[in-house]
């Protein structure tokens, strides 16, 4: 398992795939935290918080992380690498949770240099160090099940098809409703009682929740569950080669 973890993590960065999602997403967010005239401008908000690249990270992640996960089963089923894969002495749950971690493993990698951001405020505040801290650490760890959240959706959306961009489109749109689309319909106020329950099925909610600087076991509890649900929907499509 560990091998196959290790391939495909040397694969992204041998195809240049690594690189360009760590380097994309450091220039979109540099790009609007330091740069461009925006409501996310840090600078030109004159408070020392990291709050905009935390609204903004989600969305960028929206695109992104489809972008590196779209190719895990997709290109495998198109090169018809796929049944030589699940020959492998290894069981289908370990071969997605290979593919699984290396995915997140190149998230985890584009986050890391944002650290920077988080020194450069905290000199940047008056006085220095006049940043929340709890709140900022909690943001990072809700960025981070979050992301895993979402490469679980696109590790599915790749197992679905042979075709990359139709799995692209396909994480994009279910990323899209669970991060947002629960909270779309809990602002229609359609369903009464249970309207505040369909938010809490939001990943947005419990980002918001984490990002507060208090972790939640009930947050940890959701996106873990929304991980493991969301991998095994992928081992059932995976096995459907066998009905």
């Amino acid at each position: 398992m560990f091998t196959l973890l290790q391939k495909e993590i040397s694969s992204y960065f041998s195809s240049l795939i690594g690189y360009i999602v760590v380097i994309v997403f450091l220039l979109i967010n540099s790009l609007f935290l330091w740069a461009l005239p925006t409501d996310f401008n840090i600078l030109d908000s004159g408070y020392a918080t990291l709050d905009s690249m935390f609204m903004l990270a989600p969305f960028v992640f929206l695109f992104l992380i489809p972008a590196v996960t779209m190719r895990s089963f997709s290109d495998e089923k198109k090169s018809g690498t796929i049944e030589l894969l699940l020959t492998k002495p290894l069981s289908d749950l370990q071969i997605i949770l290979s593919k699984y971690f290396a995915n997140l493993s190149i998230v985890i990698l584009s986050l890391l240099p944002t650290l920077i951001y988080y020194v450069s405020v905290y000199l940047l505040g008056d006085p220095q160090g006049n940043l929340d801290v709890g709140g900022t650490w909690g943001s990072y760890i809700g960025l981070l099940f979050l992301s895993a959240g979402f490469v679980a959706i696109g590790l599915f959306a790749s197992s679905l098809t042979d075709n990359q961009i139709i799995s692209f489109i396909i994480s994009i749109i279910l990323c899209g409703f669970a991060y947002i689309g629960f909270e779309f319909i809990y602002s229609l106020n359609l369903f009464g009682k249970i309207d505040l329950f369909i938010n809490t099925l939001g990943i947005n909610a419990h980002y918001i929740s984490m990002s507060r600087g208090v972790i939640d076991t009930r947050d940890v509890i959701y996106f873990l569950s929304l991980i493991s649900i969301f991998i095994l929907l992928t081992k059932i499509s995976l096995e459907s080669r066998k009905w």
